[in-house]
């Protein structure tokens, strides 16, 4: 939960213990912690200042000056992270922390149109049986919350819409979900409050009717030739009780960025209403994460269209050469056959020489011709008509290639 401090307190902070071990203490870096210095015009002590206070010599403080026009009397510290975080969430964390620490929401007066919309038309909702209204129309904010909490969730949310600003962030219904958008990163989110389901107990007035039914059903089943039974009345089997606890909840799904921070609840140290500098620090954090989990999904979606592309270039390769080996096969048989009927053909011509044989000489005159076509579809001009014909071996070598669905 973020802290508050006003200038002189912070001042104090700052000239009681070195800045380095100060910023341990807020999980900063000593840069952040300068940088929050100068933003309030708050001095701190000069390089050697402490050393020489430890050795026992005479140190000034340098006296801290009046606030400027413009410069916030409040100085707001919003929680750090204490697990680990990877360096570029962790700098943006950082930089959200020092944007925050000029935050001072105290004497404003908060609105938002899309947010009075939003609260105006829950409070004309009727709860359903858990107790709690739910708002989650498009346009609208999405809100899920019993009755009496709904005043106390607006003025939280008017509050997180300010440092949401000053964070960078609009808050925007243009999409069909409410967003916090920085102008390249829109992200969604939700108010809720829990509730308990508890086992129904029947009502001494419940167990009243029941009776009075079971005694009035009795009455009905007597005047008939029917065997009464016992009868249920549908009494419901849980009864539901809002907590009055609230949440505030991101809804986005990260792929690559899965530790970070999405819900922000009521606790018995804090409460929704104080936790705004912080709402907005992890609404910073978590547009950095989205920014990074989008790039990693589009250079996952590049590498994948890129083997993609691979795969189908192999595919339309290998289709290439089936056909490319399949028109060279029928070549080498027309080949072969036109070898096989040239051999005969000398064969019988030479028998000719020395018999009379008319149709066989016929037959051999109509060989030679075959031998001649076969002899020119196999010579250069013949054999690029047939690529030509076959599409083989040129720019429409892929004709009427498809690259396999599943892949």
């Amino acid at each position: 939960m973020s802290q508050r401090f006003t200038r002189e307190e912070f001042y104090e902070l700052v000239w009681s213990k070195p800045m380095t071990h100060l910023a341990k203490d807020f999980r900063l870096s000593d840069v952040a912690l300068h940088k929050i210095c100068r933003k309030h015009d708050i001095p701190n002590p000069p390089l050697g200042w402490w050393a020489k206070h430890a050795a026992g010599h005479k140190v000034k403080r340098i006296p801290l000056p009046k606030a400027k026009a413009g410069v916030a009397l409040t100085v707001v510290i919003a929680s750090g992270e204490v697990r680990q975080e990877p360096g570029n969430l962790a700098s943006a964390r950082e930089q959200a922390r020092i944007k925050a620490s000029e935050l001072d929401l105290s004497g404003e007066v908060l609105s938002h149109p899309l947010v009075q919309k939003s609260f105006d038309k829950l409070r004309k909702a009727k709860p359903g049986n858990t107790g709690i209204v739910t708002l989650s129309s498009e346009g609208y904010v999405h809100l899920e919350m019993a009755p009496a909490s709904i005043d106390r969730a607006e003025l939280c949310l008017l509050q997180i819409v300010a440092a949401a600003k000053a964070q960078g962030f609009e808050l925007s219904a243009k999409a069909s979900k409410a967003t916090f958008s920085n102008g390249s990163v829109a992200i969604p989110f939700a108010i809720k409050e829990a509730y308990k389901r508890i086992k129904h107990v029947l009502t001494p007035e419940e167990i009243a009717e029941d009776e009075r039914r079971q005694r009035r059903r009795s009455r009905d089943w007597s005047r008939s030739d029917w065997t009464p039974h016992s009868f249920s009345f549908g009494r419901p089997e849980w009864d539901y009780i809002p907590t009055g606890q609230l949440a505030f909840e991101f809804d986005i799904h990260l792929r690559y960025a899965s530790q970070v921070r999405r819900a922000f609840k009521d606790a018995k140290l804090q409460r929704l209403e104080n936790l705004a500098p912080d709402i907005a620090v992890g609404l910073a954090v978590l547009a950095a994460a989205k920014a990074e989990d989008d790039q990693k999904a589009e250079e996952a979606r590049l590498r994948e269209e890129e083997a993609k592309r691979r795969r189908i270039e192999a595919q339309r390769l290998a289709y290439i050469a089936e056909r490319r080996d399949k028109v060279i096969e029928d070549v080498f048989a027309r080949l072969e056959r036109r070898d096989r009927l040239a051999a005969f053909v000398t064969r019988l011509e030479e028998e000719l020489a020395d018999e009379q044989a008319t149709r066989v000489a016929e037959f051999v005159a109509w060989a030679r011709t075959k031998l001649s076509a076969a002899d020119q579809r196999l010579s250069a001009a013949g054999l690029d008509e047939l690529f030509q014909e076959q599409h083989i071996f040129g720019a429409d070598d892929d004709r009427g290639f498809y690259p396999k669905s599943y892949w």
